[in-house]
């Protein structure tokens, strides 16, 4: 696997964990390009990640949306 593309994983673990996202699952695959005229190899980057929300305590009791539970 190339170095550059180590280093691109890297840089983007690092952006998303810099938004406050936690990295739970990490995949990247390397190829070679599938077009015929391209020799350079491409690499697929997958980032999962999750990021806790504080709930909103303020509910209002007169809510008539049909997907609150009475």
């Amino acid at each position: 696997m190339d170095e550059d593309m180590l280093a691109d994983q890297r840089r983007l673990v690092e952006l998303i964990e810099a938004e406050g996202w936690d990295v739970t699952d990490l995949e990247i695959s390397a190829y070679d390009s599938p077009w015929a005229d391209e020799d350079d190899p491409e690499a697929t980057v997958t980032i999962t990640a999750r990021k806790p929300y504080e709930g909103d305590d303020d509910t209002d009791e007169d809510d008539e949306s049909p997907y609150r539970l009475k």
